[in-house]
C-alpha cells in the first residue's frame, strides 16, 4: 500500500515527534466483496474527526494507518460496482496489540440491491431478521415460522433456486462451540424448510461461528446483531 497524500505525509512526521512510536495505535483491515468474501481492490481515504487536521489516502484490498493522538477517524472505501462504505474507527476499541481491526464487506449499489430482491439475483444475501432461536439452543422459536415459511414459498415459486443457509455466532465464548451451534441452527433451518415441502437437494448449510461478525463492539446490541442466519441465493 502507498500512502499519496503530502498533507498526511507532513503532518505524519510532526505527530510522530509529540508521540511515542510504541502508544501509538494502529488501524488495520481487509477490503472484500461481502457476498464472495474475495479481496477487493479498493480507495480508501480516511481523515481525524471532527475536524479533519489529518487525512490520508491508499489504494489496495487492506489497509494499515496509525490513529495519532487517540483521535477518532472516518475512513470511506470506494471501488467500482459497489456501493461505498463509511465507518468511523475508535481508538477505545483498539486491542491488546494496540490495533482497532475493521474489515470491510463492499455491497452493491443500493439501486441493484433494490432489482436483487425481486429477481432474487444470484449472490444476494437476505438476512432472515425474524428467525429466533432459545438462547445457547437449536431449537426454533414459533415467532421464527412466518419468515421461514416465505422461504419456503420463495422456493415453490423460485424452482431452480438453489439456496445456502449460513449460521452465524458473536465473537464470545469458545470457537469450536460456536462453529458447532452455528452448524446446528442452520440444520434446524433446513430441517424446517425440509419438513414445510422444500427440496433437501436446494438447500445448502454453511458454518461461521464467529468468524464473519458484523461488527465488533463489546454491547449486547452489537452481540444480538452478530447472531444471525443468512440466506444467500447461489442459483436461480
Amino acid at each position: 500500500m502507498k500512502v499519496i497524500s503530502l498533507l498526511f505525509l507532513v503532518t505524519c512526521s510532526l505527530s510522530v515527534t509529540a508521540q511515542d512510536a510504541d502508544t501509538l495505535i494502529y488501524a488495520q483491515g481487509k477490503i472484500i466483496n461481502g457476498i464472495t468474501k474475495e479481496p477487493v481492490t479498493a480507495r480508501i481515504s480516511y481523515q481525524s474527526l471532527p475536524y479533519g487536521s489529518k487525512v490520508g489516502f491508499l489504494s489496495g484490498s487492506s489497509f494499515s494507518f496509525p490513529l495519532f493522538d487517540n483521535e477518532k477517524y472516518s475512513i470511506t472505501v470506494e471501488a467500482p460496482g459497489f456501493a461505498p462504505s463509511k465507518y468511523q474507527l475508535d481508538p477505545v476499541t483498539a486491542n491488546s496489540e494496540r490495533k482497532v481491526i475493521q474489515d470491510i464487506e463492499l455491497t452493491l449499489p443500493s439501486s441493484a440491491v433494490n432489482n436483487a430482491e425481486t429477481t432474487h439475483t444470484v449472490g444476494k444475501v437476505m438476512r432472515l431478521s425474524a428467525l429466533n432461536f432459545d438462547a445457547g439452543k437449536v431449537k426454533i422459536t414459533e415467532s421464527s415460522f412466518h419468515e421461514l415459511d416465505e422461504v419456503v414459498l420463495m422456493l415453490k415459486n423460485n424452482p431452480r433456486m438453489i439456496i445456502q443457509l449460513e449460521g452465524h455466532t458473536d465473537t464470545r465464548g469458545n470457537a469450536n462451540a460456536n462453529l458447532k451451534l452455528s452448524q446446528e441452527r442452520v440444520d434446524a433451518v433446513k430441517d424446517y424448510l425440509v419438513s414445510k415441502g422444500s427440496n433437501k437437494k436446494k438447500i445448502k448449510t454453511k458454518a461461521f461461528g464467529g468468524t464473519s461478525p458484523l461488527t465488533r463492539e463489546d454491547s449486547e446490541e452489537s452481540h444480538a446483531l452478530n447472531r444471525r442466519v443468512e440466506l444467500r441465493v447461489l442459483d436461480n
